[in-house]
């Protein structure tokens, strides 16, 4: 039986997503062997044709040739799964998306007449029809695997919905935000990650994302009662996934006096 092909795909991303697959360490080299890895330059300078059973791509849109090159490769791929904050939400570069992108231009290029990028980063859901998401900023190793895991299987993989609050109740971690008044997204944060950041008396940065159908809210109100400023609380959610309405939403309404 013919192996299913692989390809893994970079936009503008800083690669993290793609390092993860590579550091899957014990897991990796029989995930090699059950698949046919047909691109992905992050590891090999092998470069087949599609079609691909599977892409995994990284990164947001954020040129016309950024636009082009994503609807090549859906048309070339039975599975398209992205990956990480930059593909799923637009990532932290999607502040540009509330600011004067040509002011930037000018400031950071001698010559930015030159400079090929659109007004917005956007996620690739924006372009193309996308078969699934898989969040984080990296993502996990451990869903990563599992959604390989269920391509060979034949099945559709399943991923969290719940939030990171429930990690904690899991892993048995104090809530930081009960014992010291430490901010947190937790509340509203998408599992996935193992509750990593509150395990080390740190809050929760919301890099997986929003849960479903987050409490934004009574979470803004939180903040404020623990003494975030209207400032700090808006900038808590401008993040990793600044372009999601959830938290695009909670950092305005958080910046109101």
């Amino acid at each position: 039986m013919d192996r299913p092909t692989l390809a893994v795909w970079k936009f503008a991303s800083c690669d993290g997503c793609q390092l993860t697959l590579l550091d899957c360490e014990d897991e990796l080299l029989p995930l090699a062997r059950r698949f046919d890895i047909s691109h992905f330059l992050e590891a090999s300078s092998a470069d087949a044709p599609g079609p691909y059973d599977v892409s995994l791509v990284e990164g947001s849109v954020t040129t016309d040739t950024d636009v082009a090159r994503i609807q090549d490769i859906r048309q070339q791929s039975r599975m398209l799964v992205t990956i990480g904050a930059c593909a799923n939400a637009g990532g932290v570069q999607a502040l540009r998306n509330f600011a004067d992108v040509a002011a930037f231009r000018s400031l950071v290029y001698a010559r930015p007449e030159y400079i090929d990028t659109l007004e917005q980063s956007t996620p690739i859901s924006a372009h193309v029809r996308v078969d699934l998401e898989l969040p984080g900023c990296p993502i996990d190793r451990r869903q990563l695997i599992g959604v390989l895991t269920a391509v060979l299987a034949g099945r559709r993989p399943g991923l969290p919905v719940h939030s990171v609050c429930q990690e904690c109740k899991v892993r048995g971690t104090t809530c930081i935000t009960v014992a010291d008044g430490t901010p947190c997204l937790g509340p509203v944060t998408r599992a996935g990650c193992g509750a990593i950041c509150p395990a080390y008396n740190r809050g929760c940065y919301g890099c997986f994302g929003p849960m479903a159908e987050p409490n934004t809210d009574a979470l803004v109100g939180s903040l404020r009662a623990h003494g975030m400023s209207p400032q700090d609380v808006g900038r808590v959610f401008r993040t990793f996934h600044v372009a999601r309405p959830e938290f695009q939403a909670a950092a305005e309404e958080g910046q109101r006096p």
